[in-house]
């Protein structure tokens, strides 16, 4: 391996370390291609006749070390399901050897090593036994499983009646009660709904600090929050490997280089979106059809503002706590008419709410929330330790709540939830009552967020030209 100025290594040959989980060495996989099915057994009679090929992956060589996390990204046709593969041994490679310490794990293609026609709960101890569980293993762990997948109603239903969802839900609950000491997922999180991805996701932090992840996902998001490190596949090779966030980086870079790249002798198509007139002392764009002048003008029209539904509070999503206070109810409310808020729009003034009963004295209470994104990774917060008024004790039966006002944000589309919690004491020393996850469950449906996954309200943008 060699170390290049932007501190990313790229692959070279290398020597194969020991104490590694996963050890890839000089992998490489070539498929041969018959133009008719024919031309397969003629070639199992006459082994010298020559065929085309397609190399999959190409002397590819990689090392996950113990509790480390590690993604795979690059276009489709990289090769990063066939090296999961290969990893899993459910393909062998035609050169190069893997070698694999411990039990894995592994959720490949949707309903891999599923049986249809039988039931959730026959399937379990098919892919349980599969991963190296014996049936008594598997019999201690089924209400466990079941419950984890939250699949109790359809378990002893055929799984070819299961959604897409569904299916995900009971292969993640068998792969997360094996003991593996690797975990092996291939865009397995791209379907179910948000609250049991974000199951999904504390049970994969949870995972990290002992066993090691090989996640492959085409969400750079999720590999740049997720993983320790990366791997970019290209045209079944190595390109680059590094630190996760500026691997993906740089392969983003390259996928923007690569449509802006000219071909010789073809005239660069301009944007239908974007045409540009110029005058003396400024220019004028003309985006979607709509004028915006820059360098003394205005700022192109905002976005309109997006929308965000609201699910009803879930009394009975996943929590911890020392007990004393419960949160009995939580949610957004309009700021102005008090009335509890099933759709916000950017930009509204809000209250979020927190309800709490005590059940015994809380001496110094702190009432405090998260927003996180779909991987778990807490994008907005606050909590009442920052506010004078927050050190009233509760009694034993009371029942208060704590506000919390602000504009709504601007969210990338997609799904978020919210963590709500009661604390008893101060900031640097204090015990949970009741924390609360996915209490609640946004879906940003449309979103005046043009980039990043919070919008900023800019209400203006200015160019001045020949001041510094």
């Amino acid at each position: 391996m060699s170390s290049n100025q932007s501190g990313v290594t790229e692959a070279t040959d290398g020597q194969k370390p020991s104490g590694h989980v996963i050890s890839a060495s000089s992998v490489s996989k070539a498929y041969t291609l018959y133009h008719r099915s024919s031309e397969r057994l003629l070639h199992l009679l006459m082994p010298w006749r020559s065929y085309p090929k397609f190399h999959a992956l190409k002397d590819v060589t990689f090392h996950v070390r113990r509790g480390e996390t590690v993604g795979i990204i690059g276009e489709n046709g990289a090769g990063k399901s066939t090296l999961l593969q290969i990893v899993t041994g459910t393909v062998m490679p035609s050169a190069g050897d893997v070698a694999v310490s411990g039990r894995v794990a592994a959720l490949l293609e949707l309903g891999a090593g599923f049986e249809p026609d039988f039931t959730g709960r026959e399937n379990v101890y098919l892919n349980g036994t599969i991963l190296g569980l014996s049936r008594v293993q598997i019999e201690e762990r089924m209400d466990d499983i079941i419950a984890f997948s939250e699949l109790a109603e359809f378990v002893d239903r055929p799984v070819k009646t299961y959604s897409s969802g569904m299916f995900m839900r009971l292969a993640f609950s068998v792969a997360a009660h094996v003991d593996a000491d690797v975990l092996i997922i291939d865009e397995a999180l791209s379907v179910g709904d948000a609250r049991f991805t974000q199951k999904c996701m504390r049970f994969l932090k949870d995972f990290k600090r002992n066993g090691s992840i090989l996640f492959v996902s085409h969400d750079l998001g999720s590999v740049a929050g997720l993983c320790d490190r990366a791997i970019w596949l290209e045209h079944g090779s190595l390109k680059a490997e590094g630190e996760a966030g500026r691997i993906c980086e740089r392969y983003v870079e390259s996928l923007f280089r690569d449509e802006s790249s000219d071909t010789p002798g073809q005239d660069k198509t301009p944007n239908p979106a974007l045409t540009a007139s110029s005058s003396s002392d400024q220019t004028a764009f003309q985006l979607n059809g709509q004028w915006a002048e820059i360098g003394g003008g205005s700022a192109p029209p905002l976005a309109p503002p997006g929308v965000t539904t609201c699910s009803p509070f879930n009394s009975v999503a996943n929590s911890f706590g020392s007990g004393g206070a419960v949160v009995v109810d939580a949610g957004v409310w309009d700021a102005e008419t008090g009335q509890r808020l099933l759709k916000m729009s950017d930009g509204q003034i809000v209250d979020l709410r927190i309800f709490v009963r005590a059940d015994e004295a809380v001496d110094r209470p702190i009432f405090g929330f998260y927003i996180k994104d779909r991987l778990g990774q807490n994008l907005l917060g606050e909590n009442s330790a920052t506010d004078s008024s927050s050190g009233a004790s509760l009694a034993p039966g009371e029942h208060v709540s704590a506000g919390f006002r602000f504009a709504w944000p601007a969210l990338a589309t997609g799904s978020y939830a919210l963590t709500v919690a009661i604390a008893d004491g101060v900031m640097d020393d204090h015990i949970q009552r009741h924390w609360l996850h996915d209490a609640v469950i946004f879906d940003v449906i449309s979103s005046s967020a043009r980039h990043g996954l919070v919008g900023l309200n800019v209400s203006q943008i200015s160019i001045d030209r020949g001041s510094l």
